[in-house]
């Protein structure tokens, strides 16, 4: 199944279970504490905003916290926030069937049968008709944006009107992994829970004994990879990352003797219906890669600014791409052509 299928979430790791389907957190427990204290306290601020690195648990510690508002029972076995996923609520839930929850994400363009760049002011316009409807049994609702730095300027202005306007017994909690990026008026109006990454030790034993990764000698150099982010790591173990990354390093290697064969064959390889996780671990691999020659060339006394420059037009190449819908390949094929033009002017 691909991550362009609307049945995959915008939000969803690739290879990984979507959030609202993960009931165990690796770590975070400072985090999960603080929310419990002022669920139990009975002043529970309105806005929380989650940030930290890419799949580092972010959103599972979002759905975690609406589980706990709309009414699924605690349970101790899955931690502080933990519910069983037998719970009826979180059932209902699970099944995106509680009408008392709201997900801000970015739409499905079915006419180009992927999701869309951004998340919209339609989208985000829908917060304020959800909050003033009558909440359920529970009497509590709950918006999630994930994440809001898919927001452009529009719907984070319509969004911010939710939040000058506190609801009652409702929540937003908004997922971010640059929170640098926001406007700062809506920084200012959320309790802030900075997540990080847990112990790498700790990531391959949860890789290992949670998720079914064969604990062997490249899980440590994967974890390492993916800078102890427990989603990343998973999403780079189930979809064979360790070998493209290999793959990738080695082509990087060969400099101006990269052949157009080989780009076609890595193209290939990472492009086409159901590959946007092993394109997506592509553009890390060789961006990683560039920087790693660039650092190369500078101990060695040579010039660095051919690879740096290449690792600046790769990024820029594929945030175009994004937004425009170039042809994935051609892009793959145009971003390791950088590779030859850097080893000639480095």
């Amino acid at each position: 199944m691909s991550l362009t299928d609307p049945d995959i979430a915008s939000d969803q790791e690739a290879g990984c279970l979507p959030p609202r389907e993960r009931y165990d957190l690796l770590g975070h427990l400072d985090a999960e504490r603080a929310f419990q204290t002022a669920w139990e306290s009975g002043r529970l601020h309105h806005a929380w905003l989650i940030s930290g690195p890419k799949g580092i648990g972010k959103a599972t510690l979002a759905w975690r916290m609406a589980r706990r508002v709309l009414g699924a029972a605690p349970d101790t076995e899955y931690g502080i926030l933990g519910s069983s996923p037998r719970d009826p609520a979180s059932q209902l839930l699970e099944a995106g069937a509680n009408p008392d929850l709201l997900m801000l994400r970015r739409p499905w363009d079915d006419k180009r049968k992927r999701w869309r760049a951004e998340i919209t002011v339609d989208e985000a316009r829908k917060a304020p008709s959800f909050f003033e409807k009558s909440a359920g049994a529970g009497g509590w609702r709950v918006c999630i944006v994930d994440s809001a730095d898919d927001m452009n300027r529009n719907a984070a202005n319509a969004l911010l009107k939710t939040l000058e306007e506190p609801p009652k017994r409702g929540i937003l909690i908004l997922i971010s992994h640059s929170p640098g990026r926001l406007p700062a008026t809506i920084r200012s109006r959320c309790r802030k829970l900075v997540l990080r990454a847990p112990e790498p030790t700790a990531v391959c034993r949860w890789l290992s004994e949670r998720n079914g990764v064969p604990s062997e000698a490249s899980l440590d150099q994967l974890v390492d990879y993916a800078g102890a982010s427990p989603g990343r790591a998973l999403a780079l173990a189930i979809g064979d990352g360790a070998s493209l990354i290999q793959d990738v390093d080695a082509l990087v290697k060969r400099g101006k003797s990269l052949s157009d064969q080989d780009a076609r064959r890595i193209a290939d390889r990472v492009t086409g219906k159901g590959r946007e996780d092993q394109l997506a671990v592509f553009y890390e691999a060789l961006a990683r890669a560039y920087q790693a020659q660039a650092l190369q060339c500078a101990t060695d006394g040579r010039d660095p600014k051919g690879w740096i420059k290449a690792w600046a037009d790769m990024a820029k190449l594929v945030r175009d791409a994004e937004a425009l819908y170039l042809d994935p390949k051609q892009t793959v094929l145009q971003a390791l052509s950088l590779t030859r033009t850097a080893a000639t002017t480095s």
